[in-house]
């Protein structure tokens, strides 16, 4: 069965936005993510397809904003995921090119048709002058 109808108006509507958007799925895996966020990736999604958690989290170093280390439950995306609930945090993230980045990230659940948990969206942007 494919994915779900909102998802798939999800990922259309992420396709328009210039800053970067993932769509995880209810399992926690990445299972689309837009233009604007392969460049943090290092290729596109047509290339990739969904990507696994644990191939997910080789590709970034993620860091509390000052340096200390966090869990995947405490990410903006993790809450959503588990609690539920939506999130917003300050991050570092160094990506494949290696340059450490501080970003926000605000993410949320996706609630289907029927209250169905469906999975969860970030967006993130780099904080610029600090």
């Amino acid at each position: 069965m494919g994915e779900p109808i909102e998802v798939i108006l999800l990922r259309q509507w992420s396709s328009y936005l210039g800053l970067p958007v993932f769509i995880m799925g209810e399992s926690g895996a990445l299972i689309f993510y837009n233009e604007a966020a392969e460049s943090l990736l290092g290729r596109r999604f047509e290339e990739s397809g969904p990507i696994d958690l644990d191939e997910l989290s080789g590709l970034f170093v993620t860091t509390a904003e000052d340096g200390s280390p966090i869990s995947s439950a405490e990410l903006p995306i993790g809450v959503a995921l588990l609690s539920r609930i939506p999130a917003h945090r300050r991050l570092r993230i160094q990506a494949l090119d290696g340059v450490s980045r501080l970003i926000d990230v605000t993410a949320f659940p996706i609630t289907g048709h029927g209250g169905r948990h469906l999975g969860a969206v970030a967006m993130f942007w780099e904080v610029q002058g600090t």
